[in-house]
């Protein structure tokens, strides 16, 4: 028996967890995606406060911080597929799958994003309050209250485009990461499934709407001066399209296209 499942079989998987996941009333797909979010901002937390406080290797060798921040970030992104959380970048994919093959229209498509993208902020933003405010860990005296300010910063600096195609390649990761945790059959072979694509987009500066939910808000409990609307329009609106054209057409698409034999075949198939 393999021990791995093949790229068809991870299509269908892929159809028929994204088809319950559209059944689900509201208040159950709400909390699943609320608890994404807080999740997300978890990994986020614990890549601050590694990353951040190696000011030293910050001056003398940045490209190690940044994998130090991508390696340990993925936390969050194995706790969500794990534990049964959900995550609007993964449905951004996965919905598509469902959607090509007829098992949900697209105005359920649209509700699963939307309702999945309203939990995910909640989490999130509830997980920046939690996480910092509230344990008093991001302290003017702390070396990564600092970078995660720096970051703030520099994430509403980048232009439209910048922001938009830093999206469009964190999430196909993102969603490759998905695909290849679920080829695995067992929870060690998902979490390196996982865990290898998360930290290339974060090591790579990638921008990923759900963690900004997190770093963003975060920052400015710390005292980054910045309105929820600069927040929105600099950088969530060009990094969510963009993960949503990442996940959508680069990874959903291609592979139920791939993966889903057209119906003249199913149909000589049945009569032979």
């Amino acid at each position: 028996m393999s021990e791995m499942n093949s790229p068809a079989q991870v299509v269908d998987y892929v159809d028929h967890a994204a088809s319950e996941k559209a059944a689900l009333p509201f208040g159950r797909l709400l909390v699943m995606a609320i608890m994404g979010g807080v999740y997300i901002g978890l990994g986020g937390l614990l890549a601050l406060v590694v990353a951040g406080g190696a000011p030293g290797l910050q001056a003398s060798n940045p490209g190690i911080v940044k994998l130090l921040f991508g390696m340990v970030f993925p936390l969050g992104f194995i706790a969500v597929v794990l534990t049964g959380a959900d995550l609007f970048t993964s449905n951004c994919a996965t919905q598509v799958v469902a959607l090509w093959r007829k098992n949900v229209s697209p105005l359920t498509m649209v509700r699963v994003w939307s309702v999945s993208y309203l939990g995910n902020f909640i989490g999130a933003c509830f997980a920046a309050w939690a996480y910092t405010s509230a344990t008093d860990l991001f302290t003017p005296d702390q070396p990564w209250t600092q970078y995660l300010l720096s970051m703030a910063q520099h994430k509403l600096d980048n232009p439209f485009m910048v922001s938009f195609m830093r999206g469009v390649l964190a999430n196909i990761l993102v969603c490759i990461a998905t695909w290849q945790g679920y080829s695995a059959k067992d929870t060690l072979g998902r979490m390196v499934g996982i865990w290898l694509p998360v930290m290339g987009f974060v090591a790579l500066g990638m921008e990923h709407s759900i963690a900004n939910m997190f770093f963003i808000p975060a920052a400015m409990l710390a005292g980054f001066d910045v309105t929820w609307s600069h927040f929105f329009v600099a950088n969530l609106v060009p990094v969510t399209l963009g993960n949503l054209v990442g996940g959508a057409i680069f990874v959903g698409l291609p592979y139920v296209w791939l993966y889903t034999k057209p119906q003249k075949e199913l149909s000589s198939a049945k009569k032979s």
